[in-house]
Formats: C-alpha cells, sequence, structure tokens
C-alpha cells in the first residue's frame, strides 16, 4: 500500500489516472513581464508579504499530443493564475476545456481532505525511538495537527515526541504543483510546441533612483535599480525578465487571494502511562486557540552584481503609451523571492537644489516656516538623462570626504521625456519664511513675505503666492511669475541673509 508520510518533508506520489494524461513537467522558455500594484504610491515601498502587482507570463513547452481524447496538465504555472486569462497557441488539436487544478500539497490541505479519518502516526522519541499507531484527523480545516489516538486527543509534535503523519493515499484533487490542464481531442498523435499566456496575482516592481550630489549641488551622479518582486509559490528559472512603466488600466475580474492565517495552539502536560513501555509521557490538551495572527511572507532579497564587471542595464522599449523596460539577459525570478537589476548606469545629469516654501493668505499672519527641499531635474538629454523615468523612491545622498552621507529622500512620478521632477527630499531647519498680511480697506490687503537663510552659502529659493479664489496682485515690489495659475517669487538668498517681498492684493468683491 503506498503511504504519503507528512513530517519534516512532505512525499507524494502522483494517483493513477485511468484516462489518456500527458503531463508537462516545466516549460523550456520563459518570460515574465510585470506590472506594478496599481494602487501603490511611487514612493510607497514595496509589501513582500501583500504584493498586488501582477504579471504577464508567457512559456514554451513541448507536448505529446495523443490521438483521441485527452488531458494534458501543465505543471509549475504559478499559483496565482488567472485561469480565465489562460491562452494556448499551437495545439494541432482542438481545446474543449480547461481548469486551474490549484489546490496544492500542504498540511493545511491534508488535514482538511481526511479530517475524521484514519491515518497512520509515527512517533520518536527523544532517544529516537520510533514506533507506529493508529490515530484519526480531528483538526479543523486551518490546519493545526489535532490527532485523536487510544490515550486521547493530542497536538501531533508537541511535547518530547516528534511526529509525522502517514497517509494511505493522495486525496483526489490535490497537485503537488498549481497545474493548469486543457482537454484536448486529436485525430492522430502529433508532437507540438505549445506557448502558453496568462495573467497571475502575487508580482510588483519597484524602480529607485540614488543620486550622489557632487559640491555645490549643481550637478549629480544618479544611478537607477528595478527590483523585481514574485510572492508566488512558483519560481521562473532562466527567465526573460521585463517591467512595464505607467498605469495601464486593468479590471479586477475576481477578488485577490486571501491573506495566510495560522492556528495557534500551545500545550498543557500531564503525566500518562508512556506508550513507549518506559517512561511517563505528557498528554496534551487543546486550549482554545487565539485569534489568528497574519503570518508575514518573508522575501529573500538577492542582488545581482558582477565583480568587476559593468552592471546589467535594463533597455528601454516603446509599448503604447506605456514603457517597457526589459532586462537584456536571462535571470531567475525566485519564489518568494525579490532580485534587483539595473535601471541605469551611474551617469552625470544636471540638477538644481530649490529651498520652498508657500505662502497661504488664508492662514494665520505672522507664522513662520520651514522650507522644504526639492531636487529639481529636468528629463533632457541636453541635461544627462533624456529617457522615459518610471516612477519610484530617490535617495539622495552628498559626498563628504571618504563617505557618501544621506542628504534626504523623497519620491518621483513617472516622467516622460522632456519633462520635469521636482522630488521632495526633506525640510530645511536653516531656511524659513515669514508671512504678514495687512488691512487695507474692504477690498485690499498687503502681503509682506521674509525669507532668511542660516547656511554659509547661498540657497535658491521659491515660494508660491497662494491666493483667494478671484483675488489679484496689483503691485508688487519685485516682477513675479506664474506656476500652476498663482504667482510664484523665485530669489537666491545670500549666505548668512534675508530677502523680502511686498504685494498689494485685490480681494474679489
Amino acid at each position: 500500500m503506498r503511504r504519503i508520510v507528512l513530517g519534516a518533508a512532505l512525499m507524494a506520489a502522483a494517483p493513477i489516472q485511468a484516462q489518456q494524461m500527458v503531463t508537462s513537467p516545466a516549460p523550456t522558455k520563459v518570460a515574465v513581464t510585470i506590472y506594478r500594484a496599481p494602487d501603490r504610491d511611487a514612493g510607497q515601498a514595496i509589501d513582500p508579504a501583500w504584493l498586488r502587482g501582477y504579471a504577464l507570463i508567457s512559456e514554451e513547452r513541448e507536448v505529446a499530443i495523443p490521438a483521441g481524447d485527452a488531458t494534458i496538465r501543465f505543471e509549475g504555472v504559478a499559483a496565482g493564475m488567472m485561469a480565465e486569462t489562460a491562452l494556448v497557441e499551437g495545439l494541432g488539436a482542438g481545446v474543449s476545456e480547461k481548469n486551474l487544478d490549484a489546490e496544492l500539497l500542504s498540511p493545511r490541505n491534508l488535514y482538511a481532505r481526511v479530517f475524521g479519518r484514519p491515518v497512520t502516526l509515527r512517533r520518536t522519541d527523544a532517544k529516537g525511538h520510533t514506533r507506529e499507531e493508529e490515530a484519526i484527523i480531528r483538526s479543523a480545516p486551518d490546519g493545526a495537527a489535532i490527532v485523536q489516538t487510544r490515550a486521547g486527543f493530542e497536538i501531533a509534535s508537541c511535547g518530547g515526541l516528534k511526529d509525522a503523519i502517514a497517509y494511505d493515499g493522495l486525496p483526489e484533487g490535490l497537485n503537488a504543483r498549481p497545474t493548469l490542464s486543457i482537454a484536448t481531442h486529436a485525430a492522430s498523435a502529433q508532437k507540438a510546441r505549445v506557448r502558453l499566456t496568462y495573467l497571475a496575482w502575487g508580482f510588483d516592481w519597484q524602480a529607485h533612483y540614488v543620486v550622489k550630489l557632487a559640491p555645490g549641488a549643481q550637478a549629480a551622479e544618479m544611478t537607477a535599480w528595478v527590483t523585481l518582486a514574485n510572492g508566488d509559490t512558483t519560481g521562473f528559472a532562466q527567465a526573460q525578465a521585463a517591467v512595464v512603466g505607467g498605469k495601464p488600466k486593468f479590471e479586477q475580474s475576481r477578488e485577490e487571494p486571501a491573506q495566510t492565517q495560522e492556528l495557534v495552539l500551545h500545550c498543557q502536560l500531564s503525566p500518562v502511562q508512556a506508550p513507549f513501555g518506559g517512561e511517563a509521557m505528557p498528554v496534551f490538551a487543546v486550549p482554545p486557540a487565539p485569534p489568528a495572527p497574519v503570518v508575514a511572507m518573508m522575501a529573500d532579497v538577492v542582488v545581482t552584481a558582477r565583480k568587476r564587471m559593468a552592471p546589467v542595464v535594463v533597455k528601454e522599449e516603446v509599448l503604447g503609451d506605456l514603457r517597457l523596460y526589459r532586462v537584456p539577459m536571462p535571470t531567475n525570478v525566485a519564489a518568494h523571492g525579490q532580485k534587483q537589476v539595473a535601471l541605469m548606469a551611474a551617469r552625470r545629469v544636471k540638477l538644481g537644489l530649490i529651498h520652498r516654501a508657500d505662502v497661504d493668505v488664508a492662514a494665520q499672519d505672522g507664522e513662520s516656516q520651514r522650507a522644504r527641499i526639492r531636487l529639481r531635474m529636468a528629463n533632457r538629454k541636453v541635461d544627462g538623462l533624456g529617457l522615459a523615468l518610471p516612477a519610484g523612491g530617490v535617495a539622495v545622498v552628498q559626498q563628504v570626504g571618504a563617505a557618501a552621507l544621506p542628504v534626504g529622500e523623497g519620491a518621483m512620478a513617472d516622467k516622460a521625456v522632456g519633462e520635469t521632477a521636482n522630488i521632495e527630499i526633506g525640510a530645511s531647519p536653516q531656511v524659513r519664511l515669514e508671512s504678514r498680511t495687512r488691512r487695507i480697506n474692504d477690498r485690499e490687503e498687503a502681503i509682506t513675505a521674509t525669507a532668511r537663510n542660516a547656511n554659509r552659502w547661498p540657497v535658491h529659493f521659491e515660494s508660491q503666492q497662494l491666493l483667494p479664489d478671484g483675488a489679484r496682485v496689483v503691485s508688487a515690489s519685485v516682477k513675479l511669475g506664474q506656476q500652476d495659475g498663482h504667482p510664484l517669487w523665485a530669489v537666491t538668498i545670500p549666505a548668512g541673509g534675508k530677502v523680502s517681498l511686498s504685494y498689494r492684493l485685490q480681494l474679489p468683491r
């Protein structure tokens, strides 16, 4: 009699099928194109325990199709596959139906499938002595290993025993690997090279930029990395990997998989007659289970690099209104893992470091505020860029002697060629703005704004004048520009100095 033993390792024998069955164990080639989680902000880090993006997976497989009716099984597909999106190309035979057989062989599913049925409990004590006895699975489908033996109810592997549960066979419908099956009918036997394409949940990707400021903060060395994240139980070896920048419209056709939960049990020990005929062994009473905590999936982080060699740089391609960034060499997209590849090698770019504090006329009079520091870059070839930049986090460092010290961190939205990126990286305690308002009459106010710079170097300063609807500036001490429909004051504040702006504001009737 065949047995499946659940212990330190889980081994399963495939069930015997009476009908014609062909199994493709793995693809010969695979491509994984990852789309970002649609609701995750550019500066928000990937949560490896809850990946909400998706991937387009394309596999090539060689299949021997028998004559007549048959079932073709594609093993090793993504567990998060959306079976309704699966497209099978290259079959000479007709496809009558397809099914995602993704209920995997696991302790949880095995316990649930044999609930209330007898199993064999293989018990090993601290001295290494092993014996077998009959037991009945009494756990709930949550997966806790509660069994009933002649001694009573017990928790497997609790206390001084190491237990393994032996099953007489594999319950129907369980698979050791996620599997897509399709029914076919062929007039004669044939060999086919099949392409399987589908969407799957549980993936994500993130761009991250590192900007190393040059002295004077007028230029910088900029590098960029792409992190590929796979939260699926299936990994893809030597895959052609790519990521898509932008936000394509995607209608969710089903609920995302529920987050895994675990039942936690505690042992209460009391001595009973030893089952091995020697020392007394404990029986384990099952107390009420506490609330099930969320089980976090820990992701392994793998950084690709080659010693004394240039990094592999992602190549940009046009994909309609979106951008496709393709890794130029095969890479492993491991299950429950993350990997980093270079998006952009180190290049010198021009930039500006701007201190910004806006005047809100409706705010409290005389309030002093710290300026926010912004990094400004024009995405143009003449300034060292000129390529589509996907959204991501930005870390800014300053070289001080032999060390690169962090200056600030921010985020950048997707930027097309020709656009300007304003990246807020922190607040400055050295540059402050104070504004005061004086009422002239029912229709006019006088505003005075003063910006101070406590640094030992000059800074570029900007201040947008946020006016009430219908209000307008009738006169000002300096010429003002325009930004987003509001007057903009742009000036250089000398080291240790201050600058002022005065203007008269006409209010609406």
